[in-house]
């Protein structure tokens, strides 16, 4: 088999594995706020995605959307991607979705929450040289539990925790995170 066929067959395997991630957890949930986002990456970024979608549906993994009643959002800075975003990232091979979900929340603000359901289910599509491949992005909604943020990320990608009433311009998601707010609260 030539390079492309390889690539190929891995993004065949990761769309399949996406589709039965994403059934299942929209047969499981309702009332969320669904997107779609496509992304142009290089080679060796999509078939490192593709790996990690093939393992689980996820290309990054799954998080948390934490509010608390006064109808402020937790959100972190991720200096990866030099954004503030919900916690989140990889589920263990041991881990549901949901339990991942809150491991990284633990890591990243130092909080637990009460989970409530799936409050945003995206699709994120990938391309590159002709190839396409999709994964799930499960964002779950969650009543915080405690308040005091502490970031404790082990990969060091998170600089901050916060919670916001108004979300910085520079959020990831932004106008889904704020519809989620209308609907929910």
């Amino acid at each position: 088999m030539t390079a492309v066929d390889n690539l190929w067959y891995l993004a065949d395997e990761a769309d399949q594995r996406a589709e039965r991630t994403y059934h299942r957890l929209a047969s499981d949930h309702e009332n969320y706020v669904e997107y779609e986002r496509t992304r142009s990456v290089s080679r060796s970024r999509f078939r490192t995605v593709a790996d990690r979608i093939r393992e689980n549906g996820l290309p990054y993994g799954a998080h948390t959307l934490v509010y608390r009643e006064s109808g402020a959002l937790l959100l972190v800075r991720h200096e990866g991607v030099d954004m503030w975003v919900v916690p989140g990232g990889e589920v263990h091979a041991d881990e549901s979705l949901r339990e991942g979900a809150r491991r990284e929340l633990r890591e990243e603000a130092g909080i637990d929450a009460a989970y409530e359901g799936l409050g945003v289910l995206a699709r994120v599509n990938f391309r590159s040289d002709g190839h396409h491949a999709w994964g799930v992005l499960p964002v779950f909604a969650a009543r915080a539990e405690s308040t005091d943020l502490e970031v404790r990320d082990p990969d060091g990608e998170i600089s901050d925790a916060r919670w916001f009433r108004d979300l910085p311009e520079d959020t990831r998601d932004r106008a889904e995170l704020l519809t989620w707010r209308e609907r929910a609260l």
